[in-house]
């Protein structure tokens, strides 16, 4: 099994994502501030630590709040926006 090892907007994203009997997964933490993602596959976005709002798409509709222990999913080709005020920590599947 390899690591990899993931940096977004200057440090404030960090992942360490790896593949588990042909699943592809990342954890992650999330510093305070807003961020904007593309997706190219299907993913599903647990938050393990914190509270989130996530838009999607990205640029459009409304806010919505996720707490510790719950999940949202984002089809593939487009992309969220996720914002925290505090420190948060995630699981995000690839479907």
């Amino acid at each position: 099994m390899s690591i990899a090892h993931n940096r977004y907007f200057d440090g404030n994203v960090q992942s360490l994502g790896f593949e588990r009997n042909g699943h592809r997964a990342t954890v992650g933490v999330l510093a305070p501030g807003t961020y904007e993602f593309g997706t190219d596959a299907p993913e599903r976005m647990t938050i393990v630590f914190g509270e989130v709002s996530v838009r999607h798409p990205k640029g459009a509709g409304p806010w919505r709040d996720y707490a510790k222990n719950t999940s949202f999913e984002i089809p593939g080709k487009s992309g969220f926006d996720i914002k925290t005020g505090e420190p948060a920590a995630y699981l995000c599947e690839f479907l």
